[in-house]
């Protein structure tokens, strides 16, 4: 006779097969793969412990399941996220959204004048301009990317989220930045030294695009890029940026010797600074 896989049966070994295979969230992912595959929330999972799996569902799940114990991000395998409170489609072509950005975000709401032009350097997904864009329906946003399939990403999110009309999306490099000017110049850029890439955990080594993480040989190639191209900004405009774990005062000093003045920086909610920004003097 048939071994019967109920949804509580399933959930159970699939956590500890997970946990096994290093991930942290093993449960919680268990949960959320399974929710996805049988249209339920988590609440409706608990509601239907006893349900048997039939055999096409045990097999899709099996599938996925594999692939999360080879470390591939949940994220990937739902094919979405969220950010800002924003529902975002993403894949292999862009970095995940993390909630640390949401500060940068933060920062720039507050800086931003009316009317405000506004560049998002390294867009990815469009998170930042479509978080921004959702906040100020006055402000004029191009969201800037070296990779066309993650702008392809960028501008279905912005169709899904009825946004289509107040983000462009351009195909540029941060080295050559539009000529603008803008009030805003916004980043969060490639910032991990070239020798810490392969310490990185198995989620982001092996399946976030490896562009959009490597920084150069000291992490702050993208800012010296970045810092280099002040005359893109408007008089007293702003460029803030995300900024890795010990670089902040680097990268004030970069802005410092730019030309930079009102310089900052912001901790995130594990107190680490996260934000750095600076203005070009009116």
């Amino acid at each position: 006779m048939a071994e019967t896989w109920t949804v509580l049966k399933v959930l159970q070994w699939t956590a500890g097969h997970l946990s096994d295979k290093g991930v942290e969230s093993a449960r919680l992912d268990a949960e959320l793969l399974l929710a996805d595959l049988l249209a339920l929330d988590r609440v409706g999972l608990y509601l239907n412990y006893d349900r048997p799996l039939q055999e096409v569902e045990l097999t899709a799940y099996r599938e996925r399941v594999k692939r999360r114990a080879g470390r591939e991000p949940l994220q990937y395998l739902l094919g979405r996220t969220e950010f800002w409170s924003l529902a975002l489609n993403v894949s292999p072509a862009v970095l995940i959204p993390r909630p640390e950005t949401e500060i940068l975000v933060e920062e720039a709401l507050k800086r931003l004048p009316s009317n405000a032009a506004t560049l998002d350097v390294g867009t990815g997904s469009g998170a930042i301009a479509l978080a921004l864009a959702h906040e100020r329906r006055d402000l004029k946003i191009i969201g800037l990317d070296a990779s066309a399939d993650a702008l392809q990403v960028a501008a279905a999110n912005g169709a899904r989220l009825a946004l289509q009309e107040r983000v462009e999306w351009s195909h540029g490099d941060l080295h050559q930045l539009p000529a603008g000017p803008f009030d805003m110049v916004v980043s969060n850029p490639p910032y991990i030294p070239k020798a810490d890439l392969a310490g990185l955990m198995p989620e982001v080594q092996k399946f976030e695009p490896q562009v959009a993480l490597d920084g150069g040989i000291d992490g702050l190639e993208a800012y010296r890029a970045l810092s280099s191209q002040t005359d893109s900004l408007s008089p007293g405009g702003w460029l803030l940026v995300e900024v890795g774990i010990g670089q902040a005062e680097d990268v004030r000093e970069l802005f410092g010797s730019a030309g930079l003045g009102e310089l900052f920086v912001r901790n995130d909610l594990a107190d680490i600074p996260r934000v750095v920004g600076g203005r070009r003097c009116a």
